[in-house]
């Protein structure tokens, strides 16, 4: 199967979902979203239960008419358009098979449903299969596949009509976790190779970095920030992108004063002065400040520099051991790499050396 030679983009502009609910009276899923997705780009909208994520990628699709606001597919406006019209490809969650058909049929469907010849149906249903690692899996029945199989005749069905935008609903959720990795990456890879304009849906945070081009976290129903992986984990524009995206410590300080690109807080009772933290906030004022596990550094015993903290657990996760430690009455959340990675016994007094630069401060009423 080529590449597609000219992907188009999407369009969602001011997109609204409202439901009436006789108890809560009216509801909305969506509520004044805006996502643009590049040619080409596969971009994941990423959020917990609810969040409204499913119900976007439901409107691309034409599966949901939206209450308000546009869908654009390319330079076409296709807000009111039936989903079969609308030239995608969607993997569902349950893979949804026909468990009557063996794979060979359930691939054909959609080229069958476009007339396409028999000679044209063989040769696409073929190649499709060798690309997704299923040759010679023709005659197989549905229930005589496990899960990963399932999951590539499903990517195969959807791919093989030559799309110009696929839609993934929470492919993986099915899948235990090593096949997960490895099915990700296979998605990741053939969407790269054959180019076409991609929607992941996911609450997996790790599965979104790990493929995604852009992450678009969503939150009760609306947008609340849009970047690539490493932008949403460096910088988290909110309390709870930063304790969605990665695992992270959100520490309360309070702001002394802010000079030369340099800000001093006081952190867990004690002064720390920052390099590069951004804040408009002013002296006196309570802020969260975000700090990554990999970036807090422990030592044998309290010195300058450091703050002094007890190991209260530590997981010994063979590349890295993580440990949870205690600092005054603050428990923190620490990865330590390494040889000597596990040398700190739980209960043994440390040093803590919380980082000086890359912190995230954020205002404390963010959400």
């Amino acid at each position: 199967m080529d590449s597609v030679a000219n992907p188009v983009g999407i369009r969602l502009t001011g997109m609204d979902v409202k439901f009436h609910h006789r108890v809560k009276g009216e509801v909305y899923a969506a509520r004044d979203v805006n996502i643009t997705v590049a040619p080409g780009e596969l971009l994941t909208l990423l959020g917990p239960s609810g969040c409204g994520k499913t119900t976007s990628l439901r409107v691309i699709a034409g599966f949901q008419k939206p209450s308000a606001g546009t869908v654009h597919i390319g330079d076409r406006d296709v807000t009111n358009v039936l989903a079969n019209d609308r030239d995608i490809g969607f993997v569902f969650q349950n893979y949804a098979l026909f468990p009557h058909l063996n794979v060979f049929e359930n691939v054909a469907y959609g080229l069958r449903v476009r007339s396409q010849p028999q000679a044209v149906l063989e040769a696409s249903v073929g190649d499709i299969l060798r690309m997704v690692g299923l040759a010679g899996y023709e005659r197989q029945m549905p229930h005589q596949l496990s899960g990963g199989e399932q999951q590539r005749v499903a990517l195969a069905r959807a791919i093989v009509v030559k799309p110009r935008v696929l839609l993934f609903d929470e492919p993986l959720s099915n899948l235990d976790a090593k096949l997960r990795v490895s099915m990700r990456g296979e998605i990741q890879s053939l969407q790269k190779r054959l180019g076409i304009t991609t929607v992941y849906v996911t609450h997996d945070q790790e599965e979104a970095m790990a493929i995604s081009d852009r992450i678009v976290v969503m939150n009760q129903g609306r947008v609340v920030q849009v970047g690539t992986a490493g932008e949403l984990y460096r910088s988290p524009a909110s309390i709870f992108v930063a304790g969605f995206i990665g695992r992270t410590n959100l520490l309360p300080a309070v702001i002394r004063g802010a000079a030369g690109g340099r800000l001093t807080l006081d952190i867990v009772g004690t002064a720390h002065t920052l390099d590069g933290a951004q804040t408009d906030l002013g002296s006196g004022s309570k802020v969260q400040c975000v700090m990554r596990p990999e970036t807090i550094g422990l030592t044998p015993e309290s010195a300058p520099g450091t703050v002094p903290g007890i190991v209260r657990s530590r997981t010994y996760l063979g590349e890295k051991t993580e440990y949870t430690v205690e600092v005054s009455r603050q428990q923190l959340f620490v990865v330590q790499f390494g040889a000597d990675a596990e040398r700190f016994a739980p209960g043994a007094a440390i040093g803590v050396a919380l980082p000086v630069s890359g912190v995230q401060v954020l205002s404390g009423d963010q959400s």
